[in-house]
């Protein structure tokens, strides 16, 4: 008996540990099942979605906390303007600024006064390649008396903030303060260009983003001499915003495609023939022949164009004559062409010569092109970049927040850096409601709603780490 008892007893655990181990069995491939349907299903990212909502919830709240900064940077380049390749007070405040956040590789000198700095990730990576990102600002200021009574107004007579210049440089500094505070949670290089002359440099000299482009910031350079310079190669993508007082704050708008227009500046001679205003037919009156030109040129928009390509032809300053009774001997027109499309902007510098050969000849006068200066080409959006910044700052701030607007034909020489590497450039509204009247771009009175501020730097900065961490994955 004591024997078939120990037997039994034996049977017994026996039996209880099988069917322990088989629970454990069924167990782990009913795990193994859920975790692959929710994988398939799309399912098994969301708790790294969940991690990046409140990744984006983390940044929103840097970003407001740094209001009263983004302000007090942006009012006191606000209070110094610099005109275009004179900006030297703005990059040294610039780099004094960044120098207090610890950013250590800061490049001077750039185009002028161009500052570039590199911020780099300490995130580890598995990549061969450390990706590279860039994102720009502009310095320079417009010769523009402001006529704002505010404690941070202009101390620079006849020079002004006028086109918003100010702000970007804040929501850049913004953005350079947040991606430090942030150094852990990302891998790669993010390029800042703080570039002077955006609004076109003084007759006789060059710079702002054609030149940063032409001293090579973006060139690799060989291995031994890649410590000095400012560029790591290609960035995947570039970056930029404008103040857009069309916009209320805490909106942005986009374009994908043509956002902006070329830029060329002409400059024209109508040669006449000098006589007494009382014997027109003793000379050639060259004030005639300019505004036969002036309306002539106008049917180029309207006649040789496809009228459905925007474009536009402007003669801007009309000089000439010393006297109110003497025909001059020669009348100086001053203008500007933009167009949406290269092809277009070709056929306008044509058609132009050819209206001034057979109006000039009509009459018996002659004409000279004195200058037709290529001021910048047309700012393209890459439409794949484009179409992801949308969705990521519609994520943030709202799908009614972001929204499309039309191409400008306005000039922007950040085409030059969205020539070389695919890029976004979008609009930061700084509109306030509660005012009757915003003032526009580039008059003395022009102003923002400096709520504005946060918005962009933030919006800056999740564009940065999400060409990032899109590329590190």
């Amino acid at each position: 008996m004591e024997a078939a008892s120990s037997s039994g007893k034996n049977r017994e655990l026996f039996l209880r540990g099988s069917l322990v181990w088989l629970c454990l069995a069924v167990a782990m491939v009913l795990s193994s099942t859920r975790s692959a349907t929710l994988e398939g299903s799309g399912l098994g990212a969301h708790q790294a979605r969940a991690d990046d909502a409140a990744d984006l919830d983390a940044l929103a709240q840097r970003a407001r906390g740094l209001q009263s900064t983004l302000v007090a940077l942006r009012r006191q380049i606000h209070r110094n303007p610099e005109l275009s390749n004179r900006e030297q007070q703005t990059a040294q405040f610039v780099v004094d600024h960044l120098r207090k956040l610890g950013v250590t590789r800061i490049e001077t000198g750039m185009a002028h006064h161009g500052v570039v700095a590199i911020i780099e990730g300490r995130k580890p990576s598995q990549r061969e390649q450390t990706p590279l990102v860039a994102a720009r600002a502009d310095m320079d200021a417009l010769p523009v008396q402001e006529l704002n009574e505010v404690e941070y107004r202009s101390q620079n007579p006849g020079v002004m903030h006028a086109c918003g210049h100010d702000a970007h440089t804040a929501c850049l500094l913004g953005a350079a303060q947040l991606l430090m505070e942030m150094r852990d949670d990302f891998s790669g290089r993010v390029m800042l260009i703080f570039q002077p002359a955006e609004e076109g440099p003084p007759a006789g000299e060059d710079g702002g983003a054609r030149l940063l482009v032409e001293e090579g910031i973006f060139d690799t350079g060989s291995p031994e001499d890649r410590s000095a310079r400012p560029g790591l190669g290609l960035p995947l993508a570039a970056f930029a915003l404008h103040c857009s007082p069309d916009l209320e704050v805490g909106s942005l708008g986009f374009t994908s495609g043509t956002a902006f227009a070329s830029v060329d500046r002409v400059r024209i001679a109508i040669k006449g023939r000098q006589t007494h205003a009382a014997y027109p037919w003793k000379g050639i009156d060259p004030v005639v022949v300019a505004s036969e030109v002036i309306l002539a040129l106008q049917t180029i928009r309207s006649r040789d164009l496809d009228t459905r390509n925007p474009a536009v032809i402007s003669m801007c300053v009309v000089r000439g004559g010393t006297r109110w009774n003497i025909i001059p001997d020669r009348v100086e027109l001053e203008g500007t062409v933009r167009a949406h499309d290269e092809a277009v902007r070709a056929l306008i510098r044509r058609r132009i010569e050819a209206i001034l050969a057979g109006i000039t000849a009509a009459a018996g006068a002659g004409y000279e092109i004195l200058e037709y200066r290529d001021m910048t080409p047309v700012c393209v959006n890459d439409p794949g970049v484009t179409a992801r910044a949308v969705s990521v700052l519609r994520e943030a701030l709202g799908h009614e927040a972001v929204v499309e607007v039309r191409p400008s034909l306005g000039g922007e020489d950040f085409a030059y850096i969205a020539r070389e590497t695919p890029s976004f450039y979008f609009r930061l509204g700084v509109r306030n409601a509660a005012k009757e009247r915003v003032p526009g771009l580039h008059t003395p009175s022009f102003d923002i709603d400096e709520a504005a501020l946060s918005i962009g730097a933030e919006s800056l900065t999740r564009l940065l780490l999400d060409t990032l961490n899109r590329a590190g994955r």
